[in-house]
């Protein structure tokens, strides 16, 4: 059970939440501040000219709203922004939003009824999701788009996701003797000015950046494990002058992982307690970057990943509305807590962080399937005969072309702002856009990783050297040999791929970084 209201959202929270199917509950005492804040706000305006309540929207603020249209502005609000475009959110999406915006209504700053907690709270119980469609705010005054959409849902309008299809808002309502949000005073505003949507979009990719980065980690040991590489560049001696708290763990995940390899060697053993005869050494004294530099690379990944999480996990403990009702002193701030970009910033980091995980990977690969460059390996893996199979060939197309994509993707979006809202909006954040982008560069990374691991099996089989791995990578050879044998024969292997790429959703779920 994940309690909302009296303490801070983590990222295990929504995890819990979205992957492992724990309840939401709402403490009793931290609903009714949220129903003082209401109850104030109520008495407050009602002479004085509130953002919202009163007047019109963004530039039209400036027009007094009858008291009679006051209801009807907050319904207008929401079905006239409910123009979002694209695909819908997926489900853990959705879901992450709701519970972004469940928590940030729980903060008591945004003076809307307490029904609106509870209608989140009951939505995310029974499973029924917001449609969200991907395109639509630009993260000035919020996800405005995206957060229309929801809020027009908890109206029991539009459609919603449950039981596996998109079924009408009301008829899954009325099914599930569900009622509808009512306004009181700025439920519209108050549901859609915020973060919520970036923001959850972000504790998703968090969690998916963390599984990736893990599996990352995994499968540059076994490279290097299976290359034989010298085990001083991951050393405790080497790592600990370099002040980099990623670095260091990094390089200690390596020797926890490789800890009981017979492959991995010791740089004395083979270079320093013996006398050297070659002129020309047969054997690398120094392995390729992309297997001993891994601490160096990885590291900063580990680093902007926690410190995106904070981020993050700052946002969705935030009260990011506009304007920001303090029950406890009595007064109405307008301002911009709205405004995404600190979200959009982070995704934009993680983002890029990825993208050069992602890079590793490929050319990690890249150097197991040329045998020119591993010496030890025939060409693509092909273990079946040279010139009539192709062994990892296509797939290694595939990955090539994906970390290509990555790049392109790598752009920032925290600095493209365009003017708009009859410039109203004159800088903005684009941070459910980055978020996004940040999603397909995670989704796009795990596809590569899904051929690098197929490859080190590959070479686990072609070298015969089950016996003399690390235990943990027996464990990972055998249950990825429970799900695909080695590749001989050229065959379809895209299912293969989709496979394996679940798998190290769920081995990254196991790491703990």
């Amino acid at each position: 059970m994940i309690t909302v209201g009296n303490k801070r959202l983590a990222v295990a929270d929504f995890e819990k939440v979205l992957y492992q199917q724990a309840p939401v509950q709402i403490d009793a005492a931290s609903l009714a501040k949220v129903n003082a804040n209401f109850e104030f706000l109520t008495r407050y305006a009602q002479d004085k000219v509130i953002y919202g309540i009163n007047t019109g929207l963004g530039p039209m603020a400036q027009y007094k709203i009858d008291e009679r249209d006051q209801h009807q502005l907050q319904y207008n609000l929401v079905r006239s922004h409910s123009a979002g475009a694209g695909a819908l959110f997926a489900e853990d999406l959705s879901r992450a939003t709701m519970l972004a915006r469940l928590n940030s209504v729980m903060q008591a700053a945004s003076g809307i009824h307490p029904s609106a907690a509870t209608l989140l709270q009951t939505l995310l119980n029974k499973k029924i999701s917001a449609c969200i469609f991907e395109r639509g705010g630009v993260g000035a005054s919020g996800d405005l788009v995206q957060l229309a959409h929801l809020a027009l849902n908890l109206l029991g309008e539009g459609e919603v996701l449950f039981e596996g299809k998109i079924q009408s808002t009301k008829d899954v309502f009325q099914h599930q003797q569900i009622e509808p949000l009512q306004v009181y005073l700025r439920e519209g505003l108050g549901l859609m000015n915020g973060t919520s949507a970036m923001t959850g979009v972000g504790m998703v990719n968090i969690i998916h950046a963390r599984y990736l980065l893990g599996c990352s980690i995994v499968l540059s040991s076994i490279a290097n494990e299976l290359m034989k590489s010298f085990d001083d560049h991951f050393s405790f001696e080497l790592n600990h002058v370099k002040l980099h708290p990623g670095q260091t763990r990094v390089a200690e995940m390596m020797r926890e992982l490789l800890g009981d390899s017979k492959l991995v060697r010791k740089r004395p053993d083979h270079l320093y307690h013996r006398k050297i005869t070659e002129a020309v050494f047969t054997d690398k004294v120094q392995e390729y970057y992309s297997l001993r530099c891994i601490p160096q690379i990885l590291g900063p990944v580990y680093d902007t990943l926690m410190e995106v999480q904070t981020v993050l996990e700052n946002e969705v403990n935030s009260a990011n509305d506009n304007p920001v009702i303090d029950h406890e002193r009595e007064n109405v701030y307008h301002g911009g807590n709205f405004h995404g970009d600190y979200v959009s910033l982070a995704m934009d980091k993680l983002k890029i962080a990825t993208v050069k995980l992602s890079m590793l990977s490929e050319r990690q690969l890249n150097y197991l399937l040329n045998d020119k460059l591993n010496q030890k390996l025939p060409s693509f893996l092909n273990m079946g005969v040279l010139g009539l199979n192709f062994g990892l060939q296509g797939m290694q197309f595939m990955a090539t072309s994906t970390t290509a994509e990555n790049q392109t993707l790598a752009f920032p979006m925290y600095v493209h702002s365009i003017s708009n809202n009859n410039d109203n909006q004159d800088i903005v954040s684009m941070g459910c856009n980055a978020a996004l982008i940040t999603k397909k560069v995670i989704d796009n990374s795990f596809d590569v990783l899904a051929v690098q691991l197929l490859a080190l099996m590959q070479a686990i089989d072609y070298l015969k050297c089950q016996t003399r791995l690390s235990s943990f990578t027996t464990k990972v050879y055998e249950e990825v040999r429970a799900i695909t044998p080695p590749i001989l024969e050229d065959k379809p292997r895209y299912n293969e791929i989709k496979e394996i790429r679940n798998y190290l959703v769920r081995l990254g779920a196991t790491i703990k970084l």
